[in-house]
């Protein structure tokens, strides 16, 4: 019996508005085949389940974290998802008849997807599909088809083609040709991206029935590469892809492309003629092939001579590869192998994720000749248009649409979210291509007369807008540098109203995308706008910061609704001829209602409330902590905002004050009462003076996870107590409006804290009436300022003290801020604060990342200026230059000019209208490391205001220990540089590290909205919350149902069913069931690769899992390598001194010496005794199991002396930490006992020889290798799985108690089947008095619970 002691929590995506990390997603179709038909009870996240129970008493009017979906049903539906699936048979022409698993809600067209994909039929594309002789629709569901049921037979017809046909016939042929090349992956196109898990698992994971059980130990090499060894210096980068052997592909054909006869002329169209195709087989036979109504045959073309009439064989096939198998025998068998290998590859492997993830190394691939890539880019293809009729799609339509399907019940919300998802990840798409198309000069501006950074786009129906400051619109808040930030704010905006999804309120579609040096905010455009002024059309809010303002009752309305969640104030403000004007969101947001009759809102780059410390206003003064801090301080633009996470913090922080303020004066009263019942004034009760800044006592820190459960049990008793007075006496009023009062709420009967976004907005005012409410609110904006300075950022350092997060990256550093609230901006004070920490030496992981995260920012920031002025020839020499300077220790790199290769006859004077960046400026050119790393320094202080003590790279690697090959990781991935793959000499003072021939690509890098699977995610929380109590059962059938909904809306792909396939694969571990354990977190593994990257912090843990997993299922050879790989992608992406290292040197050491490799094991375990030394205190328990593990692998090599000294000092720290009784300290004196007798027993053997010389009579000694058990033992015990030991009679009552809770689940479910279905709550009725109960089990191991 087993429970899960630390982490699972971690598995979670943390609290829900947290993006997960841009690169998500998945379009592949969720096998709907394999689902189980499951009850599903919908609703919403059971208050029980919210990360802290609220005191329902008290009218709190904050309440809504997120929009809840369904909020309208109240009586919660039972839906059963899935119907039961069947079997039909298919009839394929030239095959053997196969039957196939299909569901009812498929549709027709998704057998043809299957059929598309299967070896046998792979190469039909253009086929329909018959029942009794008659023909399906494509677009019907499974069981709206008459007389389709299990057995039926399906017969696969084929049609005739047409030109659309043949042209996707022939894509879908190039397409099962490249299937197993990673060119499109490098490439970054078509959502392909990397996976290399199959390399280090040689693909046989699970099919344990044809592998040899790793167990005859002797073929086992262990050695792992030098430079993974501890201590060693190198980080080569060629391992990183490492060669996978399917990549040299099995060459089929050396040409296949569009012949120059093309189109047919209009008689050979008569004669069916659809297009001409040219091909070179491989064994150079040069043949010209006509695509006809009827299919595919030779014709006698050549490449100079027309002649459509057919050649012999006068073959004529359906399939293009049928024909070409019959002239080709290379072809056939080649082809035939790579389908093989196609369909063992894991589909994961192959689906499309749903948004592009690049990669920032690549190796030096071949440019071969393809056919339908050159046409792809030449022809128009706008939007992948070859499936939809009217070409261009009309994105807002779509977008809007979607929002607005019905969402009553559970499958018309994981219809609408679904649709949602799909329509914002192809938006995501397209206005990526369109942007680039713009910066890189290939789309006609709307207003071509004007310079060109004021130029507008419009393509494929989105609209596309520079970042720069035209007509001085942002004058006032810092010109160019306000117009780049704004787009990413109006971004947060845009995320923010969507989650809170309020019914007839509607954003625009908005990515903004980062390219060459450039910021592109891309839009879809709302019906009519083009045609009329902005003037006429806003209707809401105001075009000019505030002189002119608007406002109009349904926006009012509307905008009403969403100002709960998002905690906006409504207020008034005065316009320009000091009328008084209501909003509900702050000025620069404009409502335009659009030809379509939608109200929709955009420009929502002030939805949040401005960061004080980063606005200095003349004659306001901060709180004390903040002038403390440094602050405020000029920032570079004045559109700094709170984040949306901080604005919540500081609400729940208030919220807690409000319970502790109000209970203490309410204790207070009864107690004079008692004592005097008469003379009670409360008029001068104490929280009127007690200052809302000064939070109370010391747990204010530890407040703002909501984990405090000490704080919240004293709340919840609070709460009643105040609710038990309530309305009956005056008094207990005036107390909660103290209260309210004392915490700057907004109302004076229950706790609302809202902020107005317009206070300190320059340029907007405020009606003489409303005075009093604007200094209220003035001084809740200084108190969230003082907040985060004095709870959010300590309180995140305290988290990294703690090991609570463990980031390996800038960007996993990035996400822990701001989680927590804290903008990049405060880095430096982050990165002060942990320099001053009495524990500043187990923090050195953190202070190293948050150096490295704050110069490649400043460098990133430098190098997007020095982009802009690089015309398009000079991209990789400027670049290459650039990394040279950065991180090259070569003296003066010189630049190479890309005049050198061509001399040009004459020099063209008409340079009007050219591109953005075409300018002739070779200023970058001088750029020399001296002056580049003199800007970053100057850039870290003016930006993040911190000193850094570096004037060239070597110097910063040596102060603060960083490597050059993490920095260039770093700015690569922030400036989407991609890099060819191959060892670079940093070091070298004789030659530059970078020439113009390493620079292989720049990609974009996208911002975007993540549409989230509401109900999906509440079940995901639900099952975490259930095994957190200890009900694992019930916890992974929770589970299980969530990746069905997150596979219903996402498709196979995304971030958050990572999250879940490696909690399922965990739990199917603790419940013995090693089989699945490993299948699902095959999938977590290849999943991370797919969707954060192959070197992503959450991809080197994932390989650690299945790492254990291979173990524990015998196959050591695949855990050693897996291990092996996590620990390379460690050195590169941070390096060795990290307090995760010491984890995978454990493991890496145990199952070194689970093989008997007794040096090796010992360099892992001691470097991983040493880390966790640094990083947890000498003293921590974690320290004690080290010095054990070592002194273990000691024994084994009878090496007692060292054995006994290791396992002494852990002794000794058990016995300090825990106490003499505790078992962990017996353990450990049992084992000195055992170590004394054996050494005392070697001691005698070796006198005995001494004595008697060689003939002595010497008992064998008794050295046993490891047993694999204990090994898996102890590797569980430091990946914190406690399998927790039973008796007889626990194992008796368990059953029993098992057998209750189903009796109970029977009677409920008899019941609500008589009943109308109605149920409460998403759970699987655990009976609810057993789990309220249920102590925290997961939390703490010392008190294990026994719940099945």
């Amino acid at each position: 019996m087993v429970i899960k002691t630390d982490e699972l929590p971690a598995a979670a995506p943390a609290d829900g508005t947290r993006e997960p990390s841009s690169q998500a997603g998945g379009k592949g179709r969720p096998g709907a085949a394999e689902l189980p038909s499951v009850m599903l009870l919908n609703g919403d996240c059971p208050e029980g389940l919210k990360k802290e129970e609220r005191p329902a008493e008290l009218s709190r009017e904050n309440g809504l974290d997120e929009a809840e979906p369904g909020e309208e049903t109240t009586g919660q539906e039972v839906i059963v998802i899935q119907d039961t699936g069947f079997s039909v048979k298919i009839l394929a022409p030239g095959i053997e008849p196969f039957s196939l698993q299909v569901s009812p809600q498929e549709m027709v067209q998704e057998i043809h997807q299957v059929l598309m994909d299967r070896e046998d039929t792979c190469h039909r594309t253009c086929f329909s599909l018959h029942l009794d002789g008659n023909m399906l629709d494509h677009f019907s569901e499974l069981r709206s088809v008459e007389g389709l049921q299990e057995g039926s037979v399906l017969r696969v017809v084929e049609e005739p083609y047409t030109v659309r046909e043949a042209r996707i016939h022939v894509r879908h042929v190039r397409d099962l040709l490249k299937s197993l090349d990673p060119s499109d992956a490098f490439n970054g196109v078509d959502c392909n991206s990397l996976s290399f898990l199959s390399v280090f698992t040689d693909g046989d994971l699970g099919d344990s029935g044809k592998r040899k059980k790793g167990l005859e130990m002797d073929p086992i090499d262990c050695t792992p590469p030098e430079y993974i060894l501890p201590g060693s210096r190198e980080r080569p980068l060629c391992p990183l892809q490492p060669q996978n052997r399917d990549w040299k592909p099995l060459q089929c054909l050396k040409v296949l492309t569009m012949s120059g006869w093309n189109p047919p002329p209009g008689n050979r169209k008569m004669h069916g003629d659809l297009m001409y195709l040219f091909v070179i087989t491989a064994e150079d036979r040069q043949v010209s092939i006509t695509a006809s109504t009827r299919g595919f045959y030779l014709n006698q073309s050549t490449a100079y001579h027309f002649n459509p009439k057919p050649a012999s064989p006068r073959f004529l096939s359906h399939s293009l590869v049928e024909l070409l198998n019959q002239i080709s025998p290379t072809f056939k068998k080649n082809f035939a192998v790579l389908q093989k290998k196609r369909v063992q590859r894991h589909p994961f492997e192959r689906i499309a994720t749903p948004f592009q993830v690049y990669s920032w190394t690549a190796p030096q691939a071949e440019h071969a000749m393809d056919c339908v890539r050159a046409e792809d880019a030449y022809t128009s293809r706008l939007g992948y248009e070859e499936h939809i009729p009217g070409q261009t799609r009309d994105w807002n339509e779509e977008l809007q649409t979607t929002r607005e399907l019905p969402r009553k019940n559970l499958p018309e919300r994981l219809l609408r979210e679904r649709a949602i998802f799909k329509v914002h990840s192809d938006f995501t798409a397209a206005a990526t291509r369109g942007a680039m198309a713009v910066i890189d000069g290939n789309v006609m501006a709307i207003n071509p007369s004007e310079e060109t950074k004021m130029q507008m786009f419009i393509w494929n129906n989105i609209f596309f807008s520079l970042g720069f400051d035209v007509r001085d619109h942002y004058k006032d808040f810092g010109g160019d540098v306000a117009a780049y930030v704004a787009p990413t704010n109006d971004l947060n905006g845009v995320r923010t109203y969507n989650a809170v999804d309020v019914e007839g309120l509607y954003t625009l579609g908005t990515v903004v995308v980062d390219y060459r040096g450039y910021r592109v905010t891309a839009q879809s455009i709302i019906p009519g706008i083009l045609e009329r002024d902005q003037e006429q059309s806003v209707i809401y809010g105001s075009i000019d910061f505030g002189k002119t303002v608007m406002s109009h009752p349904r926006y009012l309305e509307l905008l009403e609704r969403t100002s709960r969640p998002l905690k906006i104030l409504r207020h008034r403000v005065l316009n320009d001829r000091d009328e008084e004007v209501e909003l509900c969101s702050s000025v620069e947001c404009k409502g335009i209602i659009g030809n379509d009759g939608r109200h929709y809102i955009l420009d929502l780059l002030r939805t949040f409330p401005p960061d004080l410390n980063f606005l200095p206003v003349p004659g306001e003064g901060l709180p004390e902590e903040c002038s403390r801090a440094g602050f405020p301080r000029a920032h570079r633009h004045k559109l700094c905002c709170l984040r949306q996470e901080l604005v919540d913090a500081f609400v729940e922080h208030r919220y807690l004050l409000f319970m502790k303020l109000a209970a203490l004066q309410l204790m207070q009263q009864k107690a004079s009462r008692m004592e005097n019942p008469t003379s009670l004034e409360n008029g001068d009760s104490p929280s009127s003076e007690s200052k809302p800044e000064d939070p109370p006592g010391p747990e204010a820190g530890s407040e703002e996870e909501g984990g405090s459960a000490s704080g919240l049990a004293k709340v919840k008793e609070l709460a009643e107590t105040i609710a038990s007075d309530d309305g009956t006496d005056p008094r207990s009023r005036e107390v909660i409006r103290n209260a309210c009062k004392a915490v700057g709420s907004i109302s004076s009967t229950a706790f609302d804290v809202r902020f107005n976004p317009d206070i300190f907005s320059p340029g907007v005012r405020f009606p003489e009436s409303c005075q009093e409410e604007v200094r209220d609110q003035k001084q809740l904006l200084k108190d969230a300022a003082a907040f985060l300075l004095s709870c959010q950022i300590p309180g995140l350092v305290k988290d990294c003290i703690d090991h609570a997060v463990l980031p390996m990256d800038g960007a996993t550093l990035a996400e822990v801020m701001r989680q927590r609230g804290i903008n990049m901006r405060y880095l430096g004070k982050v990165l002060d604060l942990v320099l001053r920490s009495p524990a500043r030496e187990q923090l050195d992981h953190i202070y190293k990342i948050g150096i490295g995260e704050l110069i490649t920012r400043s460098a990133k920031h430098i190098f997007k200026t020095y982009l802009q002025g690089v015309e398009l020839s000079g991209l990789s020499a400027a670049i290459s230059h650039f990394l040279n300077c950065f991180l090259s220790s070569y003296p003066n790199p010189v630049a190479h000019l890309p005049a050198d290769e061509l001399i040009s006859k004459k020099r063209n004077r008409r340079r009007r209208n050219r591109p953005l960046g075409a300018a002739d400026n070779t200023a970058w050119a001088v750029m020399t490391p001296q002056e580049l790393w003199k800007n970053i320094c100057q850039e870290a202080k003016n930006y993040f205001d911190f000193s850094l003590e570096c004037e060239t790279v070597d110097q910063a690697v040596e102060t603060y220990g960083l490597q050059k090959i993490t920095l260039l990781r770093e700015i690569s991935l922030k400036t989407g540089i991609q890099i060819l793959l191959k060892e670079y000499s940093f070091d070298s003072r004789h030659k530059p590290a970078f020439t113009e021939e390493d620079v292989l690509n720049i990609f974009p890098v996208v911002k975007h909205v993540n549409p989230k699977a509401s109900d999906a995610f509440h079940f995901f929380q639900s099952g975490q919350a259930k095994v957190q109590q200890g009900f694992l059962k019930e916890g992974c059938e929770l589970i299980n149902e969530a990746l069905n909904l997150f596979n219903n809306v996402y498709g196979a792909m995304h971030v958050e069913i990572c999250a879940c396939l490696r909690l399922l694969a965990r739990l199917h571990y603790i419940m013995g069931d090693y089989a699945e354990a490993l299948s699902n977190q095959q999938k977590a593994v290849l999943m991370s690769e797919r969707v954060m990257g192959i070197e992503h912090p959450n991809t080197i843990q994932e390989y650690m899992h299945l790492a254990l997993y291979c173990f524990a299922s015998s196959q050591l050879s695949t855990a050693l390598s897996l291990l092996y790989r996590a620990r390379y992608l460690t050195l590169l992406v941070f390096g060795e001194d990290h307090p995760e290292t010491a984890l995978l040197d454990n493991n890496i050491g145990l199952v070194l010496h689970g093989v008997m490799e007794y040096d090796l094991s010992l360099r892992f375990l001691e470097n991983a005794l040493a880390v966790s030394t640094k990083y947890h205190g000498p003293k921590s328990l974690k320290v004690a199991l080290s010095h054990h593990l070592v002194a273990r692998v000691y024994e084994s090599k009878a090496e007692f002396r060292s054995a006994l000294q290791h396992e002494k000092e852990g002794y000794t720290i058990y016995k300090t930490q825990l106490g003499e009784d505790h078992e962990k300290t017996k353990e450990s004196s049992e084992y000195l006992k055992c170590l004394t007798q054996q050494a005392v027993a070697l001691q005698r053997t070796m006198n005995e020889i001494y004595r008697n010389g060689s003939s002595a009579n010497i008992p064998p000694l008794k050295l046993t290798a490891p047993s694999m058990a204990s090994v898996l033992e102890q590797l569980n015990v430091i990946n914190g799985i406690l399998f927790i030991p039973l008796s007889q009679k626990d194992l008796e009552n368990l059953k029993a108690e098992v057998a209750r809770r189903q009796q109970l689940q029977e009677a409920s479910r008899n019941r609500e089947k008589a009943e109308e279905p109605m149920a409460t709550e998403p759970e699987p009725a655990g009976a609810p008095e057993d789990s309220a109960s249920q102590p925290r089990a997961a939390k703490d191991p010392s008190s294990p619970s026994l719940q099945g």
